[in-house]
Parts: structure tokens; sequence; C-alpha cells
């Protein structure tokens, strides 16, 4: 199990990283924060982009999110 962190921008044109750092990733997404569709989508994109069962630790309401790599 790994856990990295997150920081996350809304109503984006498109979901992507934009910037990888030390500690954590800055993240564009698409959908907006309403009724946890952002949530939804960094889930399904994170779990793409590292082949892996990925969930939300910490941070559902916030820019800030701690995600758990299975």
């Amino acid at each position: 199990m790994q856990a990295i962190k997150i920081k996350v921008r809304c109503n984006c044109s498109k979901t992507e990283i934009i910037k990888k750092e030390k500690d954590f990733y800055k993240v564009n997404v698409k959908a907006s924060a309403e009724k946890g569709e952002a949530n939804k989508e960094i889930i399904k994109f994170f779990s793409r982009y590292f082949k892996s069962n990925v969930s939300i630790i910490k941070g559902l309401r916030t820019r800030q999110k701690l995600l758990r790599i299975e």
C-alpha cells in the first residue's frame, strides 16, 4: 500500500496531472466539485494511471486529498 497527496483544481478543460512535486501531485479535473463528481473522476483517473485500486483516505470535501494506492 502506498499513499500520495494531491491538490485538485476542478472545472478544467481536461483531467490531467499538471505538476509532480516531491510529496504531492497538482491535478486538474474536468468534473465539478458538486455531488462528489470530482472525487469519482480522481479515483477513475488515478486507478488508470497507477493500474491499481485507488481510494480517497482524507479530503473528500477539500482541494487537498490523500489517496491510497493498493
